[in-house]
């Protein structure tokens, strides 16, 4: 780090061309990244309903109803012969359309009456779509935006997978403008405040333009090699700005605590760069650990916000450690420039975050119980958490999507656009009549339909008729299951695991929306420990090797989950059980979202140990000096007491403008991650933290012999010299 250091004051002009050139470059290339990235992303390519889907395709030319179009014509029969006629030649323009592969409707299977509404007034068209998931969904954007409306005397309704996460995507990308307008003038009021002059202010702007710019270019770089989901940016911006910020402040602050010491500025960024960059450095790395666990989940999903959120975080650190000392090498002290408030003197045993700490100090297992007892309350709701998948109602009531999901629901019956599928590749089609019927008598089971006619309760109702042969194959035959329950609802994860124990006339695989939510939950769950374990071990190792103990990243982990526990309880009480959801404007569906948990969990685990690192890096240094553990402990958090809440509001703001967002998993995500940043910063580094370290004493720097040596071998800590330093303070602190 001394070299690095040296390096960026010598050459501090070349580092900071450099850096404005790689922004050029990175701009013109990964600007339009939006255009190259996935709108799919959400299935595991191994799991049982994804081979079902590509067996239903190569095996019959069948593929799923990526679309649904509700037609009516003011109120008249769809009987009637006009209204007919009219929608046969909807069904005829759809049918060639570019991208759709196959069209059914009302009028041309037979007019069966399960596709005719209650009152008779409406009647269902379905599309299937051509091409992989992300052109499924482009085709059903593109073509859900030509039908929709008045339609030669119809009035359509455009539904279905396809539309609604083509909507989802428009509404979250103008919801990302949204967040930004809200979120980048309050951000720099606040960082004028918190940072008491303009030109400090500016400089974390300029590190997370950096950072989420040379992100862009990485993840269009990425998509020539694999599947990058567009929702990445949501995590690129947020997480962009918000640890420029972090890693910003902390640099900053303590070059300013270097100048005011009576340093030079060019040997006070040499010192700023090797205590806080080092710091940020190991933070970092912790960051980007929690990130790359999402890696070993098969959805492309979750491993996009890795590859974005490793970018990001590394662009970050390299903005805040090479970058910005750059840049205040060639500041110096007018990094003070147009001051709007005085600088507060740095005075260790004065301040109001030691005054916190000793007073915690003093009392420790009482605050320390109580704390635990509050997260402990506020993450039981956890305990009764529902897991599922998007439908219609992560968006407002009024968008078009959720007006064709609502018309579904309640006019028509059972769910005709979600079937459960079951294909049997290998058996006679005599065997589909005793199979279907016995498939019809399930619970929640509405009807099923194959290539011997319609089931209901185990009778059959409707005889085969010409549409009945896309059933059957020269070698197999699959059915089509429709639910009296909603598919991504429990009840619909509980039928599906009926159907797959039930016996059946040959090897089966089931799939369709319902089976895809098992699929993906038995998959996530698989991968989950995996993930888990390697955040915690490779947290630890980082934590020991910095540190030299086994209590400190053993508390921190303890803490962190203690801490995200109570996050995620409070999630499950708003989203899932529906409180505040007249506040927030969503439509409580009874589930959480299932892979926002896990998402949650990678990014707040590694901003907890972001802020982890910032307290127990200063806590270290004066315990290095000499000062025993209380007088550490209160100077530590004194030191970095403000900058940590100050960057957990700045970052909270970020992330609470995703609140104002129209799609609910947006929402829930903006309103997580502001709870896991302040609960942390507020009430886990100003209480527990120094409890914990209190109660331990001595013990928090302790370790086996053999870990000793390793440490002293192979730790990251390095030795700096502090001439010049403040003298400690002699903190004392009562037994009682």
């Amino acid at each position: 780090m001394r070299r690095l250091a040296d390096g960026l004051v010598r050459f501090r002009w070349l580092v900071v061309a450099a850096a404005l050139v790689a922004i050029v470059i990175a701009g013109t290339i990964g600007g339009g990244v939006a255009s190259s990235l996935s709108n799919g992303g959400f299935e595991d390519p191994e799991a049982e309903a994804v081979r079902a889907a590509d067996l239903l395709e190569e095996q019959f030319g069948a593929r799923p109803p990526g679309m649904v179009l509700i037609v009516g014509a003011e109120g008249r029969s769809v009987d009637d012969p006009d209204v007919a006629a009219a929608a046969m030649g909807l069904v005829s323009d759809l049918v060639g359309e570019d991208g759709v592969a196959e069209v059914g409707s009302y009028w041309t299977l037979g007019s069966p009456p399960p596709l005719r509404s209650f009152d008779g007034t409406r009647a269902l068209v379905f599309a299937a779509l051509e091409g992989d998931q992300g052109e499924q969904l482009e085709t059903a954007g593109r073509l859900a935006d030509e039908y929709r409306g008045t339609r030669d005397g119809l009035d359509v309704l455009v539904g279905g997978s396809g539309p609604l996460f083509a909507e989802v995507q428009e509404t979250v990308e103008s919801d990302l403008t949204r967040a930004e307008a809200i979120a980048f003038p309050i951000t720099l009021v606040l960082m004028i405040v918190i940072f008491g002059s303009v030109v400090a202010a500016l400089l974390p702007l300029g590190i997370g333009v950096f950072s989420i710019i040379g992100t862009f270019f990485v993840l269009q770089v990425l998509t020539g090699f694999t599947e990058v989901s567009i929702f990445a940016l949501n995590l690129t911006t947020a997480l962009g700005l918000g640890l420029a910020i972090d890693y910003s402040l902390f640099v900053v602050s303590r070059f300013r605590e270097e100048l005011a010491e009576g340093w030079e500025p060019a040997d006070a960024v040499r010192r700023t760069v090797q205590t806080a960059g080092r710091t940020v450095l190991y933070s970092a790395g912790t960051v980007a650990v929690s990130l790359a666990a999402l890696l070993v989940f098969p959805l492309a999903f979750l491993r996009s916000f890795a590859y974005a959120g490793i970018a990001v975080v590394a662009l970050a650190a390299v903005g805040a450690v090479v970058v910005l000392p750059a840049l205040l090498a060639l500041l110096g002290r007018r990094v003070d420039r147009f001051r709007i408030r005085r600088a507060q003197p740095v005075t260790d045993g004065a301040g109001v975050w030691h005054r916190i700490a000793t007073t915690v100090m003093r009392r420790p297992l009482p605050v320390a119980t109580a704390t635990m007892a509050l997260l402990v309350v506020l993450g039981l709701p956890f305990l009764s958490v529902q897991l599922g998948t998007s439908d219609d109602r992560v968006l407002a009531p009024g968008s078009d999507a959720r007006i064709a999901g609502d018309v579904l629901r309640s006019e028509f019956d059972g769910f005709e656009a979600s079937p459960i599928t079951v294909v049997v590749p290998d058996a006679d089609g005599s065997a589909a009549d005793t199979y279907a019927a016995q498939l019809s008598t399930l619970d929640d089971v509405a009807r099923v339909d194959g290539p011997t006619g319609s089931y209901v309760d185990g009778t059959k109702v409707l005889p085969p008729g010409p549409a009945s042969l896309r059933f059957q194959s020269e070698s197999g035959f699959y059915l089509s299951v429709i639910t009296s329950v909603e598919p991504t609802s429990p009840e619909g994860s509980a039928l599906v695991d009926r159907i797959r124990a039930l016996d059946a006339p040959g090897d089966v695989l089931v799939g369709g929306v319902a089976a895809e939510l098992v699929d993906s939950k038995a998959s996530l769950f698989g991968s989950l420990p995996w993930a888990l374990g390697m955040i915690a071990v490779v947290t630890f190792v980082v934590l020991f090797l910095m540190f030299g103990s086994v209590l400190v990243p053993a508390k921190a982990l303890a803490l962190n989950i203690l801490s995200l526990s109570a996050t995620f309880g409070a999630l499950v009480w708003i989203f899932q059980q529906g409180n505040l959801a007249d506040v927030l404007g969503f439509t409580a569906t009874g589930t959480l979202d299932l892979t926002i948990p896990i998402l949650m969990f990678a990014i707040a685990f590694g901003l907890s140990m972001d802020y982890e690192v910032f307290l127990l890096s200063r806590i270290k240094e004066e315990h290095d000096r000499g000062s025993d553990t209380v007088t550490s402990v209160a100077v530590g958090l004194e030191r970095t007491g403000r900058i940590v809440t100050a960057a957990a509001v700045l970052i909270a703001v970020v992330f609470i403008a995703f609140a104002t967002s129209g799609v609910s998993f947006i929402k829930m995500l903006g309103v997580g991650m502001t709870l896991a940043v302040l609960v942390d910063a507020f009430v886990v580094r100003a209480t527990l933290v120094p409890a914990f370290m209190r109660l331990a004493g001595d013990a928090n720097w302790w370790a086996p012999r053999p870990l000793r040596w390793v440490h002293e071998r192979f730790g990251l800590a390095e030795s700096v010299e502090l001439a010049g330093a403040p003298p400690k303070l002699d903190v004392q602190v009562s037994e009682t």
